[in-house]
């Protein structure tokens, strides 16, 4: 399995952005479109997804693996560890056709695991996330979190 940490963040500027990321990266994005630019680095392995937004923030965090049978284990070990999922699958997102789960941490950062099935021109959801995860930690021996029940 050849895992890329993901990081998506929504800035303000997206020009700016990019040209700043290209002169800390020293390369182009991979993908540019209207509000959306990626970069792809090899070493170490992460993708960089900017989206033109109104404030400054994190968009959420994830892990590319190679195969939805990936993504479907790690959706069910995520379920069977209590925390609240969702799986969505054939989904338009960041310009790409991917099959995905999604998970937040307890503070509430979101973070999915995907595969990426096909890049796509257009973008229904022009690179936002699903509604939010509700986020959940794994309920502490003998109690449950109220999430998790």
């Amino acid at each position: 399995m050849s895992n890329t940490f993901h990081l998506s963040l929504d800035v303000p500027d997206l020009d700016r952005a990019v040209a700043f990321y290209e002169e800390l990266f020293g390369q182009q994005p991979a993908k540019r479109r209207p509000g959306y630019a990626k970069f792809e680095l090899a070493d170490p392995p992460v993708a960089l997804a900017l989206q033109q937004a109104g404030r400054p923030a994190l968009s959420h965090l994830g892990i590319r693996v190679d195969t939805t049978g990936e993504v479907e284990g790690a959706s069910a070990r995520l379920k069977q560890s209590g925390l609240v999922t969702l799986d969505e699958r054939d989904t338009s997102c960041c310009y790409a056709r991917q099959d995905k789960v999604w998970v937040a941490d307890p503070a509430g950062n979101r973070w999915e695991v995907y595969t990426l099935l096909e890049d796509v021109d257009d973008d229904d959801d022009h690179g936002h996330d699903p509604e939010p995860v509700a986020a959940c930690c794994v309920p502490v021996a003998g109690e449950a979190s109220a999430c998790c029940t």
